[in-house]
C-alpha cells in the first residue's frame, strides 16, 4: 500500500474512533449530578457568571471585582478590579477582549483576554448596565439597562457608545443566535425582545404565555427555540422566528439563570432554591421535565461549558440576616467570610 494511503486511512480510523468516542456517552438514560465543588472566597455577593470555552475559565462577578477560575486546575488565576457594581461579563475571542458592564458607575471595563489586565473605561449613557452581550456579526456589545429600560450599543473595536435601544421595560438576559439577532427578556412585561443587530433596533415582541418576571434566558440555534426561566417557577419555550409559545415546563422557585446543550438536547434553569431543572428536548415540539438536581440554596446563577456538558453555579454560607433599617428595608443575611464556592454539575453515567 503507497504511504500516503495508508496515512490517509489512519487518520480516517482515528477521526472515526474519536467521533464514536465522543458520542458513545450521549444516551437518553445519562443524568446529571453535583460532582464537584471548591472553595474561592474572595469579598463580595455576586451576579453572573461567563465561561471561556476556548481557555478554560470561569469569570465570577462580585460587586466591585471580577473572579477569574481556571477550571481545569480548580484555582483562582486573576482578578479583575474596579468595576463598581459589577454584572455581567461578555467576551469577544476575535477581538481578545473581554467586557463587564458596572452597575453602579454606568460604565463598562474592557479587558484583555490574554493578560486580564483593564485596557479601557467606557462610560455609558444607559443607567444601571445589567446583563452585557457581544454580537459577533456586527461586532456590536450590548449593555441592558435596568434603571432606564434601554441597551446601549457600543462599537466593540472602536470602544464608542454608537446608538441607544428604547424598551417596553426592564431588561434581563440576553441571548444572540449568531445570524444577526438578538433576544432579551422583559421583566415587567413578561415577554421577550426581538433586536436586529446591524440596524439596532426592535423588531417585534414576543409574549411568554403564563410566564412571569423572566430573567434566565437560553437558545437552542438549530432549532430556533427559546427558553425563558420566570419567577413563577416555569420555563416558557418559544419560537424564535415566530414567537409562538411550543410549551410551558415546570421548575424551581427563584430562577436566575438558563442554558441549553446542543449535543444533549437538554436546557437548564438554575434555582435559587437549590436545584438544577433539567429539561429534555425529545423534539423540537416536545419537551418535558426530567431531573432536578440538588445544588445549594441561593445557587440561582449559571455557566455552562457544552464541550465538557458542566454546569457550573456558585453560592456562599450565610449568617443570621440583620434587622431591616430605613437604609435597607429588605435586609439580607451575611456571607460567611471565605465560603463562597463554585458547584459543578456534570453529566454523569
Amino acid at each position: 500500500m503507497p504511504i500516503k494511503n495508508f496515512f490517509q486511512i489512519l487518520v480516517g480510523t482515528c477521526l472515526l474512533s474519536v467521533q464514536i468516542a465522543s458520542s458513545a456517552h450521549v444516551t437518553g438514560n445519562d443524568k446529571f449530578a453535583l460532582v464537584d465543588r471548591y472553595t474561592i472566597g474572595g469579598e463580595g455577593g455576586w451576579d453572573l457568571l461567563t465561561f471561556d470555552a476556548k481557555h478554560h475559565r470561569l469569570f465570577i462577578s462580585r460587586s466591585t471585582h471580577v473572579q477569574v477560575i481556571d477550571t481545569d486546575v480548580k484555582k483562582l488565576v486573576g482578578d479583575i478590579p474596579g468595576t463598581e457594581g459589577v454584572h455581567g461579563i461578555a467576551l469577544a475571542d476575535e477581538l481578545n477582549v473581554g467586557f463587564t458592564s458596572n452597575g453602579k458607575s454606568n460604565s463598562v471595563t474592557v479587558f484583555d483576554l490574554t493578560t486580564l489586565k483593564a485596557i479601557d473605561t467606557i462610560k455609558i449613557s444607559g443607567l444601571n448596565p445589567d446583563v452585557i452581550l457581544y454580537e459577533p456579526i456586527s461586532k456590536h456589545l450590548f449593555t441592558f439597562n435596568g434603571h432606564s429600560a434601554n441597551a446601549t450599543v457600543i462599537d466593540a473595536v472602536s470602544h464608542k457608545e454608537i446608538a441607544t435601544i428604547a424598551l417596553s421595560g426592564k431588561p434581563e438576559l440576553a441571548v444572540s443566535d449568531d445570524a444577526g439577532k438578538i433576544f432579551v427578556n422583559i421583566e415587567n412585561k413578561n415577554e421577550i425582545a426581538v433586536i436586529d443587530s446591524g440596524t439596532n433596533t426592535v423588531l417585534k415582541t414576543y409574549p411568554i404565555g403564563s410566564g412571569e418576571e423572566p430573567t434566565g434566558l437560553a437558545i437552542d440555534k438549530k432549532n430556533h427555540r427559546l427558553f425563558s426561566v420566570c419567577g413563577n417557577k416555569k420555563m416558557a419555550i418559544i419560537d424564535s422566528e415566530t414567537g409562538r409559545l411550543i410549551a410551558e415546563v415546570a421548575i424551581g422557585s427563584s430562577p436566575d439563570s438558563a442554558a441549553f446543550d446542543p449535543k444533549l438536547g437538554v436546557a437548564f434553569s438554575s434555582n435559587g432554591d437549590g436545584t438544577l431543572t433539567v429539561i429534555k428536548e425529545k423534539n423540537p415540539e416536545h419537551f418535558s421535565a426530567s431531573q432536578n438536581v440538588i445544588t445549594q440554596k441561593r445557587a440561582r446563577t449559571m455557566a455552562y461549558d457544552s464541550a465538557g456538558h458542566r454546569a457550573y453555579l456558585v453560592t456562599a454560607s450565610f449568617g443570621k440576616t440583620p434587622a431591616a433599617t430605613n437604609e435597607q428595608p429588605k435586609a439580607r443575611p451575611e456571607i460567611i467570610p471565605n465560603s463562597f464556592e463554585v458547584l459543578v454539575v456534570s453529566l454523569k453515567h
